[in-house]
């Protein structure tokens, strides 16, 4: 197996509306929303501190409720997806 280079699609050129942004944060909500009823599903709980091996985990609460830089993450995936759909032509009409 070779080297790993990752190749993410260019996006730079991409300027999402203000429509587009609310999308994003309403998919990084969503983003969230799935990872969380995995974990949940999975027997995971809420606790302040992350335990993998007591299936404990800090974000295991509202979208609303995460930390800025949780947030930023879930948007930055959901912004990427939104662009790279843009960029490769695709068109998101409501």
């Amino acid at each position: 197996m070779g080297e790993y280079k990752p190749a993410p699609v260019n996006t730079d050129h991409i300027t999402l509306t203000a429509e587009m942004e609310e999308l994003v944060e309403m998919l990084a909500k969503n983003a969230h929303d799935v990872w969380a009823s995995q974990r949940l599903k999975d027997s995971w709980t809420y606790g302040p501190h992350r335990d993998d091996g007591k299936r404990i985990h800090p974000c295991l609460v509202a979208y609303e409720d995460l930390p800025e830089s949780e947030k930023t993450y879930d948007r930055v995936i959901s912004e990427q997806l939104i662009k790279t759909l843009l960029a490769k032509g695709y068109r998101i009409v409501r």
